[in-house]
């Protein structure tokens, strides 16, 4: 391999096709798989990221010579929707006090609010040296457009680290997570509950195979096609059951898009009725580096306690069969306390171009995030494990 000189080059590109596939996956080979260039050369191939939905790529790369040294998805908001960081309330104080909000300038992986995202780096270039390069390069992409600032969104938390270091400010979310230190199989990991919710969860997946439902686990290599388009009809409509509030950001190409390129990271959670062989219900997940991601779900009918199983109990007991570390189930919902899942803290990182917006955000973002920080509490307090799963 080509060993990178000291020189840099910083670039911001229009489109993942600016990069070559494989210079870009050997920068991401530890990152979460939604750093891929697949994914996200996916998102803009079938519109789901383009100008006309508020998101215009202005990726940045580094190069040392002729070899990629650094690469962050990157792009120009217009809005604030699709990235499941609510900051509303920013944009009304810069409205109070006259100011544009819009366009600002976004790192994130669209439409995926996963812990995760970093600027990517080639193995054993000195991480933090880079990290301030690319966003001295943010910051004079953001001077040079007249953006209102940089907003990192669900950094994992070693670079969320790095770039609180580095001056921007952390503002911190509630998340969930689900880990595995080590169970042997689902009841093991069982055995962390208090008796009564023990006792709840197997008579909930008793009740839904009484009901002539079976749900397993099927790797997106052994699914057959029509099932990552069936999953799109399922996604929109679980987001039309939303009405206003509804996340449908994804075409139909897309779905289908991850079966010809991304079904090494695909899998479903499946469910059948007796002798059906096409599915009543699926969730789509997906994995890479120890790691599973619950993203989209639907099902043809309601039936009671499905969600359940297929999105919680049956993605945990594969992801144990599997050695898997950890599983993010998605955003929302008070009642995965009470199904062995955690709070953690996820956090956005923000630097505004103005100086006034720098001042409001640094006065009030302590007290929000001891808001964030009571709520954690509240919801912890639902838990039903015993005992601390061991480590």
């Amino acid at each position: 391999m080509t060993q990178p000189s000291a020189a840099l080059g910083i670039f911001f590109a229009p489109s993942m096709r600016s990069f070559d596939r494989h210079e870009w996956n050997l920068l991401a080979q530890s990152a979460t798989p939604f750093m891929r260039w697949e994914w996200l050369d996916l998102l803009e191939t079938t519109g789901a990221v383009r100008p006309e939905t508020g998101w215009l790529p202005a990726h940045c790369g580094v190069r040392s010579g002729t070899v990629l040294a650094g690469a962050a998805p990157l792009y120009l908001k217009g809005h604030g929707q699709a990235e499941f960081i609510y900051d509303q309330i920013w944009a009304d104080a810069a409205a109070r006090m006259d100011l544009p909000y819009y366009p600002k300038l976004v790192a994130a992986t669209p439409f995926t609010p996963v812990a995760g995202y970093e600027f990517l780096a080639l193995p054993g270039l000195p991480r933090q040296a880079l990290s301030r390069t690319m966003l001295e390069a943010m910051g004079r992409l953001s001077d040079a457009h007249e953006l209102s600032g940089l907003h990192v969104l669900f950094p994992g938390n070693p670079f969320a680290d790095l770039l609180e270091d580095q001056g921007l400010m952390a503002w911190e979310h509630q998340g969930f997570i689900w880990e595995n230190p080590g169970y042997r199989d689902f009841s093991d990991f069982l055995d962390v509950f208090r008796t009564g919710q023990r006792k709840n969860i197997r008579r909930e997946r008793e009740r839904l195979r009484e009901s002539g439902i079976e749900v397993s686990v099927v790797p997106g290599t052994q699914a057959p096609d029509a099932w990552f388009s069936r999953m799109h009809a399922f996604y929109e409509d679980t987001n039309d059951k939303f009405g206003e509030w509804g996340c449908k950001y994804l075409p139909l190409e897309f779905f289908e898009g991850l079966a010809d390129c991304f079904r090494d990271h695909v899998a479903f959670s499946a469910a059948f009725r007796a002798g059906n062989p096409d599915p009543v219900g699926l969730a789509l997940l997906i994995h890479g580096n120890g790691a599973l991601y619950g993203r989209y779900w639907g099902a043809a009918e309601e039936i009671p306690f499905l969600h359940f199983e297929l999105c919680y109990y049956t993605p945990m007991e594969w992801a144990i069969r599997e050695g898997m570390s950890s599983f993010d189930p998605g955003m929302g919902g008070e009642h995965k306390p009470r199904r062995g899942f955690t709070s953690r803290t996820n956090r956005s990182l923000h630097r505004f171009s103005d100086p006034r917006m720098n001042a409001i955000f640094a006065a009030n973002i302590h007290k929000i995030n001891a808001l964030t920080r009571d709520y954690i509490e509240s919801l912890d307090a639902f838990s039903a494990f015993k005992r601390t799963p061991r480590s």
